[in-house]
């Protein structure tokens, strides 16, 4: 749920304190292939569900699966992910080059169809691949022209582990196909695999079945260097942010108003203001603390300080 204040709109989530699986990459977790496996499962049954919304999520890599204190997987962050309805193709270039399909930037480079819910099986192919192997099935980076990704997915072939079994094999050659029509991309393709024909799939979505890896609980799973915020380095935050507040509200007033920008970020606001109540703890702390026949003489929420 969310609540605002008067400059800052909360939003609450669950708590996930297992950390990233980025980060535990980074710290050289040996992820099994059984854990891999319910990887698998559990980020099937969320794009299940986000298809079942019509969400194509377009940046699902191994920095927005969080873990739980369990061990199990939840995909996070939709600050790119873009609605489609039926029949319709999304076409922007989005998403993390390394983990983006073939498909969005062929149609970014030759104008094609556009893409669909299959491009987030590419990419949970792609995590899977780099969990199970350390990195990822194509040498490819923030920086690399499109033109060179269309054309090294159509020259360089993605190399197995011998170790992994030839089930998982499989499963991933039909995650990383690069014509979108003939990848898995959907739950249906996933629980017909051979590979995964013994998954009680009511046991994985109730977190019945136990992960392989489990979180350390007596440990923080974040570099908190890059985890820390300007709060903290500030005696009082919030009052010196009304300041700053107040002197850019100032200085946007004395330029001119037409800009459109200016204009469209006012509307936002306004609706923003129009749809949350804004939440004041000292005045709920008081108004639950004071007899219930003395309620009506308080102050409204919505008021500000």
């Amino acid at each position: 749920y969310s609540f605002q204040d008067e400059e800052d709109m909360f939003m609450v989530v669950d708590l996930l304190l297992g950390g990233d699986l980025r980060y535990h990459l980074q710290q050289n977790v040996q992820f099994t292939e059984e854990t891999v496996k319910l990887y698998i499962c559990e980020m099937a049954l969320a794009l299940d569900y986000l298809r079942s919304q019509h969400i194509i999520h377009r940046d699902v890599k191994p920095d927005n699966i969080l873990l739980d204190e369990q061990g199990h997987a939840h995909l996070t962050d939709f600050n790119i992910a873009t609605i489609i309805r039926d029949g319709e193709r999304a076409t922007a270039l989005a998403g993390t080059k390394p983990y983006m399909a073939p498909e969005i930037f062929h149609s970014f480079l030759n104008g094609g169809t556009g893409y669909s819910f299959e491009v987030d099986w590419w990419s949970l192919g792609i995590m899977a691949y780099e969990l199970l192997r350390g990195w990822r099935p194509y040498d490819i980076h923030s920086n690399n022209p499109v033109e060179s990704l269309v054309q090294l997915f159509s020259t360089v072939s993605v190399q197995y582990s011998s170790g992994w079994s030839k089930e998982m094999v499989a499963l991933l050659r039909k995650l990383l196909t690069v014509n979108p029509e003939h990848r898995f991309s959907c739950l249906a393709h996933i629980q017909a695999s051979a590979y995964l024909s013994g998954v009680v799939w009511s046991d994985v979505c109730e977190k019945r079945v136990e992960p392989g890896f489990v979180p350390n609980k007596g440990r923080l799973h974040c570099d908190p260097t890059f985890e820390l915020e300007e709060m903290i380095l500030e005696s009082r935050p919030l009052h010196k942010k009304k300041k700053r507040l107040a002197k850019n509200k100032s200085r946007d007033n004395s330029k001119d108003s037409s800009q459109s920008e200016n204009d469209y970020l006012q509307e936002c606001l306004e609706a923003i203001q129009q749809d949350f109540v804004i939440f004041n703890r000292e005045k709920l702390k008081k108004s639950q603390e004071q007899p219930s026949e003395s309620a009506s003489a308080s102050e409204p929420a919505e008021e500000a300080e």
